[in-house]
Order: C-alpha cells, then structure tokens, then sequence
C-alpha cells in the first residue's frame, strides 16, 4: 500500500502501479485533508492519519501489507507500522520518515513557508485550466530537466477541485501546516522507529526539491535512522529529487524494483496482480 506526502494525493503512486503490474496488488488512499477525502478543519498529525490508514484497512479487509511511505507518508508508514505492527509486514520510507534535531527556536510554519514556498501559495491560488496549472509546475525547478510523463499529468490533473475557470488545489492548507507540525516533532518520530518490529528499508533521493538542493534524507539522518533501527536496509538513487524519485523515471522505475524485491522477501509468498486502488 502507498501513503502518499504533505500536499500529494494517492495519484503520487501511479507509476509505481504500472512498473509493479502484474506482481502485486497497490492500495493508495487520500489521507485527510488531501483529494477527495474529508476535509475538516482540526484533528490532524501523523498519528491521526495512521489511525485512518489501520481502520481503512481493516475496513477494505487488507491484511499484512508493505507500506511504501513517500515524504510526510513515511513519517505516517513508521506510525502505522509502531503502532498497528500486526498490519504492517515491511515499511519502505521513500525520502521521508525523519530529520535531524531542529534548533531550539525553530518555528515548523516559517520553515515550511521557506522550503516549500510556491507549493504553499499554489493552495490559495485559483487556476483557470489544467493546461495553466501544468504551466505553473513546468516553471518551477521541481521538473525541471524531468521527462514530462503520464504519470506527472495524472498527478497533477487529479490535484485540482472545481470546474474551470475556478479550480483549486484539493490540499486543505490548515492540514498541510498542522501535519507539518507534527512531522518536525522529533521525539515522536523517535520513538516510532524504536518501536518498529518489521523490516526496514529507505531509499532516498540523491537531490532535495530540485537538482542541486541538499538531499531530504542526509548522511547524517541515514546514521540516526541505523542507530534506530540497525537492521535498515538503505539505498539512494542518483539523478532523482524527492518529487522524481516518486513520479518520474529512473527514480519510479529503480524505486519499483527495490520494493519488488523487498516485498518478496518480506512476504515469503507469491505477488497478485496489481490493482491500483484510490
């Protein structure tokens, strides 16, 4: 199953849908807050979210599963898997899951709005067609250089609310900031990987945001991660960003493999035909 990040949607798992076809089944919901899921105004973080995910589950009747968590969707994967260990037979963290100590004054909502300062403007802008949103993204340095795929378009199409001239983002920026909050809560996340029983693998982006950006997930978050869990397995993928890693190639198709392989040893059983479920 996937769990997508901080203001994607379960569209951020097509391309691993197609690369995994035929070997196994992909069930991606919309946490919430993003999509066409339920957007209140309060109760989020990222325990709420992995509370959702374990009912959703029980609910669709999934049993032990590999969670792929992208960005905020590892921070979610690691949740699930601490807490809900009997759902969870292999947790992927895909260049996310956990950061370094943030200083002592540090504020989670200026942070975001420097990191992330066009993504966070985008949710309070209004867009007159998908052709003009695509434009918006095609002018940042996000995909830059980034072969302009299917997947990239459905990703895209798929995160806007409305009839033209009038479309938005889907993302809700008060769960955007409160989940921000509760990523950059460094105990917790802690204390998540501690408790983790399951099998452990990260694969990371050689790149930030953009090319040339310092990576989401450091040498030196990777060495807190070992000191947390000492059987991690860890790969990184060159030529990849934290968005490409997810939605272009070679990132999707690399990524795709290392997860074929982990799940097959973490499942001891033969895959099912893939079924890409939002």
């Amino acid at each position: 199953m996937g769990i997508h990040g901080l203001t994607a949607s379960h569209l951020n798992f097509v391309g691993f849908a197609e690369r995994l076809a035929g070997r196994y089944s992909i069930w991606a919901p919309d946490l919430r807050g993003r999509g066409e899921s339920d957007k209140p105004q309060a109760q989020y973080g990222i325990r709420r979210h992995a509370l959702d995910v374990a009912q959703a589950m029980r609910a669709c009747g999934l049993g032990q599963s590999i969670v792929v968590g992208h960005s905020m969707g590892a921070y979610v994967g690691a949740a699930l898997a601490a807490e809900f260990g009997e759902l969870v037979a292999g947790l992927v963290m895909l260049d996310g899951g956990y950061l370094l100590d943030p200083p002592a004054d540090f504020d989670p909502d200026l942070l975001l709005d420097v990191i992330l300062k066009p993504q966070v403007e985008r949710l309070r802008t209004t867009y007159p067609s998908r052709d003009a949103y695509r434009d918006f993204w095609r002018g940042l340095p996000t995909f830059e250089g980034v072969n302009w795929s299917p997947w990239v378009e459905a990703y895209l199409d798929y995160d806007l609310g409305g009839e033209e001239p009038q479309l938005r983002p889907r993302a809700l920026e008060t769960a955007v900031r409160q989940d921000f909050r509760s990523m950059t809560t460094k105990p917790e996340s802690t204390a998540r990987l501690e408790a983790i029983a399951c099998p452990v693998m990260v694969i990371r982006a050689e790149h930030g945001v953009a090319a040339g950006q310092a990576p989401v997930i450091p040498d030196a978050v990777i060495d807190e991660i070992r000191r947390l869990i000492p059987t991690v397995e860890e790969h990184r993928i060159p030529g990849t960003t934290h968005y490409t890693i997810a939605l272009a190639d070679p990132g999707v198709t690399v990524a795709a493999q290392l997860i074929d392989d982990f799940a097959t040893r973490c499942l001891g059983a033969a895959p099912t035909p893939t079924k890409f479920r939002g």
